[in-house]
């Protein structure tokens, strides 16, 4: 069973930033990977994807603000946020195209 492990979550101020790490006990190399997330009384939803051939996708909410990039020699994707806003609060979830989801990783945007 391949493991996802997300780390990088915490409290952050608005307009601050954050980098989440994704790790993956196997090669992430033929994989689309990617993020979601999910918000307290919410629905979980993507923010962002890298395919194997290095295309991005990202929700409208989020552009401009986060970016994903992957690193194929440690089998890490990460998620850099800026301009973080109280309604970028939710728990991040890792995404593996064959794997599924991580156990998730909490952002809090507070003052």
């Amino acid at each position: 069973q391949v493991q996802l492990v997300e780390s990088g979550g915490g409290l952050v101020q608005p307009g601050g930033s954050l980098t989440l790490s994704c790790a993956a006990s196997a090669s992430i190399l033929p994989y689309t990977m990617g993020w979601d997330r999910q918000a307290p009384g919410k629905s979980r939803e993507l923010v962002a994807r890298l395919s194997q051939d290095y295309n991005t996708h990202y929700a409208d909410s989020i552009k401009g603000r986060f970016t994903i990039t992957g690193d194929n020699r440690k089998n890490t994707v990460y998620l850099h946020m800026n301009n973080l806003k109280p309604g970028d609060t939710a728990v991040y979830y890792c995404y593996s195209a064959p794997w599924g989801w991580g156990q998730g990783t909490q952002v809090t945007v507070s003052s």
